[in-house]
């Protein structure tokens, strides 16, 4: 089955953006929950992977929007960019459910070793062999494309939990690992959300009648799902947390530039300063205990290549790439051959780069040398509105575009250049 998305690097990602900007209006809103199944996703705009990795920035992406069409019109697909800001804000504000989640996938991976009844669930699910056709179609769909519509994930996630009685948190991982626009708080979050845990007691069910409606006939598994969704519970509450503090560059410092997966437009967050080494950081592995996929592997690699690549040229600075799940001695080796103070990188958030570069921090410091997280505008104005459920985000965003800088259907950040 040949691969949804293309090419892993930003000139892909405008493409994309400028190809489907003006189908981002009515026809968007009247046509995006169907799945017309793989090659046929011309009703939404993938460009998930590519904002998902910043190659293509959310700003940019609501801008293009908003040159085609008047807010109103565009309204549902401006909500959707803003979905996974609210997830992102979210989780940085309740870090810990991401650290109780990654407790219970090596768990569950054990138990799985241990619980024949459980490994027979798990083992079919994985290879597709259910006899749910419409499931089984989507784990093919999500191993050799890694890509789901989102409509098919819903259904994938309700049917993994409420109807094949398995785990959350490994259907969670499965997508984590698949998926090339794969995101530790929209993946996890949504995740939650089918269950009940995001939004307590709000589940989601699979329905055969909406399967067959919105994958236009091609599946009816009238009869073989679940008819209720009772909603999961668990013993911790959540506390909202202070959002983590971010750093700035201080203007005319000499500084090295750490690239890494959670954002591939270096070039437009330093704020015109240089840096004198460039060091893109990878680690595929850090997403889960099992192995990731090949599509999602290659794109990750793909897109911190093009951002090394992309700002070694704008910078006329050459880059180097590190490709492991243990970056401390091999930043502070890149470092110490380029006698760097201080490294930059763009803010992390939650998830295993943000555990990687707490890490690389520590080790850091004991040499001497400073490492600054930069967070983009954009971020500063969306994630303190991400205390509590989606809709008191929703009601600000008139407010937040025009605090960006909405003119003439064009958004701008206004330190932020691009």
């Amino acid at each position: 089955m040949r691969s949804a998305i293309a090419e892993s690097n930003r000139a892909a990602g405008l493409d994309r953006l400028q190809a489907f900007a003006s189908k981002a209006g009515s026809r968007y809103t009247k046509s995006r929950n169907f799945d017309f199944g793989p090659g046929r996703h011309g009703n939404v705009s993938m460009l998930s992977p590519y904002v998902r990795h910043r190659l293509v920035l959310e700003h940019e992406v609501i801008g293009a929007a908003l040159r085609h069409h008047a807010f109103s019109t565009a309204e549902k697909f401006i909500q959707e960019v803003f979905w996974r800001s609210y997830f992102k804000g979210w989780l940085e504000h309740r870090p810990r459910v991401w650290a109780d989640y990654r407790e219970d996938v090596a768990k569950l991976i054990r138990d799985v070793e241990t619980d024949s009844q459980l490994a027979e669930r798990y083992s079919k699910a994985l290879s597709g062999d259910t006899g749910i056709e419409c499931f089984d179609a989507w784990v093919s769909e999500l191993l050799s494309t890694g890509y789901l519509h989102n409509h098919a994930r819903m259904w994938f996630a309700s049917i993994w939990v409420f109807t094949l009685d398995l785990p959350w948190q490994l259907g969670a991982d499965l997508f984590y690992r698949h998926l090339v626009d794969g995101d530790p708080a929209s993946n996890t979050l949504s995740w939650r959300w089918v269950c009940g845990l995001h939004t307590q007691g709000k589940t989601y069910l699979a329905r055969a009648s909406n399967i067959a409606k919105f994958t236009d006939d091609r599946f009816n598994p009238e009869g073989q799902l679940a008819t209720d969704a009772p909603s999961l519970v668990e013993p911790t509450v959540y506390s909202v947390q202070p959002l983590r503090d971010a750093q700035a560059l201080p203007p005319g410092e000499s500084f090295g530039l750490l690239v890494t997966e959670e954002d591939g437009y270096p070039e437009s967050l330093l704020g015109g300063q240089a840096p004198t080494a460039i060091l893109g950081a990878v680690a595929p592995g850090a997403r889960s205990p099992l192995p990731i996929g090949g599509k999602a592997e290659d794109f990750v690699l793909g897109a911190v290549r093009d951002a090394v690549e992309r700002a070694g040229s704008f910078f006329g600075v050459d880059g180097e790439i590190l490709v492991s799940e243990d970056w401390q001695s091999e930043v502070v080796a890149w470092a110490t051959r380029h006698r760097l103070k201080t490294i930059a990188t763009a803010y992390a958030p939650v998830g295993p780069t943000a555990e990687l570069l707490e890490k690389v921090r520590d080790e850091l410091n004991r040499h001497g040398i400073t490492l600054l997280q930069i967070r983009r505008p954009y971020d500063e104005t969306v994630w303190p509105h991400a205390q509590r459920g989606f809709f008191k985000l929703k009601q600000q965003i008139p407010a937040m575009l025009e605090r960006m800088g909405a003119e003439n259907g064009a958004v701008r950040v206004a330190t932020t250049a691009g």
